[in-house]
């Protein structure tokens, strides 16, 4: 007997709109690993947002607790212009 297990979306119940902002969220995290990694450490990204270096982790593995504001504010301090997050946004599928 096949178990039909579903998307995650389906599981959580997730609205469509729900999902595109998870995945968005997910993004973003990404493309601020991506773009911190080639210039700075946590710590110092830390530093540059007034927040901490176990709060940076957070917010580039996706945990859910950081906000979209922290990831934004977080990629503009790396040097990244509204341009390159937009970039970021628009891969989202």
């Amino acid at each position: 007997m096949e178990k039909n297990i579903g998307t995650v979306s389906d599981f959580l119940e997730l609205t469509p709109e729900e999902t595109i902002l998870v995945e968005i969220k997910l993004a973003l995290s990404q493309g601020l690993k991506e773009h911190r990694q080639e210039l700075m450490t946590q710590s110092t990204l830390a530093s540059k947002t007034s927040s901490s270096q176990p709060r940076v982790a957070k917010a580039e593995n996706g945990d859910a607790s950081v906000s979209i504001e922290l990831l934004l504010r977080a990629i503009l301090a790396t040097g990244a212009t509204p341009q390159d997050i937009g970039k970021i946004i628009a891969n989202v599928e």
